[in-house]
């Protein structure tokens, strides 16, 4: 395999603030599909990881990167698991939302999420992880919708975020992160796809552009810019950095969905905001 160099510590900063950036676009695009495309979330789910299989696999057929399948053969099990860790996420949070509410398991499943990782990793868990935390249950919470106390629904988030951990924990020191990346989407994908064929796997003709873009932006480049992200800094580091996709996602939801944030959620987003710039000058 054509070994590729790491990136610089800062560089790798860089790549995983754009992912949550474009992780960000997901939520209020996978709203729009849930509204319009008559696709439940399993089925948005599976389309949204064959979206990024597909998309990844043009990148890597431009990229001449070949040997995908002597890459799998390699270490099948590592692809294989990230597959379920993708889908795992994915599922723990929809099944998450009917019992908690979307509030309560954005918190838990994005919450836990770099602790998990900082547990798998070895790594210790900082002040400024938990204020990472904190900061994110004053935003998510602050708009009021706590949900409802349930042991499944609160199971079900955290069973999102360790989907999460695991994935992102097999994905540290890849050489290729885009063949990496377009490996697991495709196992996430099979694994979904039994679900999914339970209702309806069609979408709406006019949600195709949608679903193109929620493969592109917030799936296939997301990923494949946090994968090579983990290759020059700490798997907790990138969790933390990365949640930046919740405040981008309430702007989103300020401009273009006229949603008002409390005073709660806007600090919420200021302590977000200080633990990822402190995370990032600490690594």
């Amino acid at each position: 395999m054509h070994h590729r160099l790491a990136p610089s510590s800062a560089r790798g900063l860089l790549y995983v603030a754009l992912a949550g950036i474009a992780w960000g676009t997901g939520g209020p695009t996978g709203a729009l599909l849930l509204q319009d495309s008559g696709l439940n979330s399993t089925a948005i789910s599976f389309w949204r990881l064959l979206s990024g299989a597909i998309w990844l696999a043009a990148a890597c057929r431009l990229l001449r990167r070949g040997r995908i399948a002597r890459q799998f053969a390699a270490a099948p099990l590592r692809y294989l698991l990230s597959g379920l860790g993708l889908a795992v996420c994915q599922l723990g949070y929809f099944a998450a939302i009917p019992r908690v509410g979307v509030a309560v398991a954005t918190v838990i499943s994005l919450g836990v999420g770099p602790l998990f990782i900082a547990l798998g990793a070895r790594e210790r868990i900082t002040g400024t992880l938990l204020l990472a935390v904190l900061g994110l249950a004053l935003l998510i919470s602050g708009g009021g919708g706590t949900g409802g106390a349930s042991i499944a629904g609160i199971a079900f988030s955290l069973l999102s975020g360790a989907g999460y951990a695991l994935t992102t924990l097999l994905s540290r020191d890849q050489q290729d992160p885009i063949t990496s990346a377009l490996l697991g989407f495709t196992a996430g994908a099979l694994i979904l796809l039994p679900l999914a064929m339970t209702t309806g796997i069609t979408p709406a003709p006019d949600s195709w552009p949608l679903l193109a873009y929620f493969g592109l932006v917030p799936t296939a480049l997301a990923y494949a810019l946090f994968y090579t992200g983990l290759r020059a800094i700490r798997a907790s580091t990138a969790a933390v950095i990365a949640l930046i996709e919740p405040l981008l996602a309430a702007l989103i939801g300020v401009l273009a969905f006229h949603e008002h944030l409390t005073a709660l959620s806007l600090t919420g987003a200021a302590v977000l905001l200080a633990a990822v710039l402190l995370q990032a000058r600490r690594e």
